[in-house]
């Protein structure tokens, strides 16, 4: 064997050594995660260990809300921009990759020369008169990934294009838990609207009675003016509610990335709310870490920033080449042709770093840094899920049990105002029972549909922080 293919078959043989740690994926810490609701509420929601529904917004039986989410799959914006995303990290991946091959390129020259005749080369007999010069070569070089450089970058590109994956599936979680929260909001503020405009019919009907019963002597003065303020109290909480109505609506149309008003004609007549379901699948603990994209993604990256240890300590170890030449020159371009005109060069090459001025040193301690910042991030994410979990179930008791203690509450300021309204009309009360009454039915109407809106956006968040909107065993790239 000649003596410079001694490094190059060593290289080869070492070559699928890897210098930096291994990345070992982090333990799951949300085996303990409750996936109840507290003791601390009577009426608990009530949940299964059912799989979580990818489309965890059917529970809610409403097919507009249904066809939005599908709409939203191809026209929001924010979507379209994390599958670009996702294109980004698959070319660096394969600007990574193209490490590990090498790289060949062609070359062709002409140049017009002279030689000086007073220099070096005419005192030593060169003809000084002008000459063309050709050449055409191929180039060839090849770095042996002895010590694994490329191939922890190749690895950590990997885990970025798996992290920018995830993130577009954060954004699909994201997303359909925005539509469903901004669509029962809307649905909520318009249930509100309906309020007001029955109220303002009541408040109209004890304003004519009010004045009649001034006109035949029988109320005072007082009456009729406490009934005239009420109605327009009630009429003034209209145009915030129309307001809000219409902002939704927009928002709703910016989801699905559309112009204003486009959803007007579609979502402006009043529904009534979705009602929640009889049970809730939320899937078992030791599932909630692979259904979480936001986990998967901060897993990913620190996978990246393990792999970037590696490419820093390769850096200190010395860099082994191949590299050569083969083309033809010569002094008339119809020489060229010949295969006296050929040359060639062929040998190793080695790179041994001395002084860097501690560069390499310091990349090293930023990489560990990094994955150190990275591992924390981490079991952040790990830990924010499980407290939004746990923080969702505990809210979706709370309004189960609100709403049912506001639905009596209603219901007896309903008979209140009934049984005032109709003492002041025989004479047997005076008015300001029944504006008491009409106030406290208003106050308890407009709770008991904030209730229900509330117990519906729980709902939501509840498989948000599930990570319900996408399937992870369907998971596929663009």
């Amino acid at each position: 064997m000649k003596p410079w293919l001694v490094p190059i078959a060593t290289g080869l043989l070492l070559a699928g050594c890897s210098v930096g740690p291994d990345f070992v994926r982090p333990a799951d810490a949300l085996q303990a995660a409750a996936l109840q609701s507290r003791a601390d509420h009577a009426d608990g929601a009530p949940v299964s260990p059912q799989p979580v529904p990818a489309q965890w917004w059917r529970l809610l039986d409403d097919p507009l809300l249904a066809s939005l989410q599908e709409r939203a799959q191809d026209g929001n914006l924010e979507l379209q921009a994390a599958l670009l995303r996702i294109e980004q990290s698959r070319a660096q991946l394969g600007i990574a990759a193209s490490q590990l091959l090498p790289t060949i390129g062609a070359g062709a020259s002409y140049a017009r020369e002279r030689l000086s005749e007073h220099g070096k080369f005419a005192a030593l007999g060169a003809p000084s008169g002008p000459s063309d010069f050709w050449q055409l070569a191929f180039d060839a070089s090849w770095e042996i990934d002895l010590w694994g450089r490329a191939r922890r970058a190749r690895e950590g590109a990997a885990a970025l294009l798996d992290a920018s994956v995830h993130d577009r599936e954060a954004v699909r979680v994201a997303l359909a838990a925005d539509i469903a929260r901004t669509y029962l909001q809307l649905r909520g503020t318009q249930a509100q609207l309906d309020i007001a405009r029955e109220n303002q019919a009541v408040a109209e009907r004890l304003l004519r009675l009010a004045d009649n019963r001034e006109r035949h002597g029988v109320a005072t003065r007082f009456d009729s003016a406490a009934a005239r303020a009420q109605l327009a109290t009630v009429n003034s909480t209209i145009p915030d509610l129309v307001q809000r109505r219409n902002a939704l609506l927009n928002a709703l149309a910016l989801l699905l990335g559309e112009p204003p008003r486009t959803l007007d004609a579609e979502l402006r007549a009043a529904m009534p709310l979705p009602s929640l379901p009889a049970s809730l699948p939320v899937g078992l603990p030791s599932e909630l870490a692979r259904r979480r994209p936001d986990i998967q993604r901060a897993e990913a990256q620190l996978h990246a920033a393990t792999a970037a240890i590696g490419v820093a300590k390769a850096d200190f170890y010395p860099r082994i080449g191949l590299r050569g030449r083969f083309g033809f020159e010569a002094f008339e371009s119809g020489d060229l042709a010949g295969w006296d005109s050929r040359f060639f060069s062929v040998g190793p090459t080695v790179y041994l770093p001395l002084f860097e001025g501690g560069r390499l040193t310091q990349r090293l301690a930023l990489s560990e840094t990094g994955q150190k910042a990275a591992a924390l991030a981490y079991r952040q994410t790990v830990l924010r899920a499980w407290h939004e979990v746990d923080d969702a179930l505990d809210a979706l008791a709370a309004q189960r049990g609100r709403h049912a203690e506001l639905t009596v509450a209603f219901e007896q300021n309903r008979q209140a105002l009934h049984a005032a309204e109709r003492a002041y009309q025989e004479g047997a009360a005076d008015y300001i029972g029944v504006l008491t009454a009409q106030r406290q039915l208003l106050a308890s109407q407009n709770s008991l549909a904030a209730s229900a809106t509330n117990a519906t956006l729980t709902l939501v968040n509840l498989y948000k922080a599930l990570g319900g909107g996408w399937t992870p065993d369907a998971e596929s790239r663009p």
